[in-house]
């Protein structure tokens, strides 16, 4: 004998069906997106002796993210155009941040560099602050440099 499904694994099902359709538009979209866009990437190579913060790193004054001080990597997809690119640092230096274009489909491999050195003290007991620097990188240097890593 048939019996019907009840109101709510009818509207369970509908759900799921509804899910599954805003999912597969939106996987489209996003598909779609990444043509007209361009990308940037900041990452750091595992440094052991260095301190193990994360680095705030921001896209035209915004935080675009942190990158983990493990070889850590952050990619973020942007329109194309000017950007100005910084990090959130203890201390400050001289071409501590990087400004530079992107056209549409274009990458963009800026590493994140630490002196913990630049900014320490201390008489009974010595500190050293964070002070992070950025650097454009060749795309197949970023590349192979971001290749090695073990995870």
């Amino acid at each position: 004998m048939f019996k019907p499904p009840s109101r709510t694994k009818r509207r369970l099902a509908a759900g799921l069906a509804a899910s599954f359709l805003v999912g597969t538009l939106l996987a489209a979209g996003a598909a779609a997106q990444p043509a007209a866009s361009a990308r940037i990437w900041f990452y750091r190579d595992y440094e052991p002796y260095v301190n193990r913060n994360y680095a705030t790193v921001m896209l035209n004054g915004v935080v675009a993210g942190s990158v983990q001080p493990y070889g850590g990597s952050l990619a973020r997809d942007v329109a194309p155009g000017h950007y100005h690119a910084s990090v959130e640092s203890f201390g400050t230096d001289v071409n501590q941040n990087v400004d530079f274009d992107l056209a549409p489909g274009q990458e963009a491999f800026i590493k994140i560099l630490n002196s913990p050195g630049w900014v320490s003290g201390g008489d009974m007991y010595s500190f050293e602050r964070d002070t992070y620097s950025l650097r454009m990188m060749p795309p197949e240097t970023a590349r192979a440099e971001m290749a090695r890593r073990s995870f």
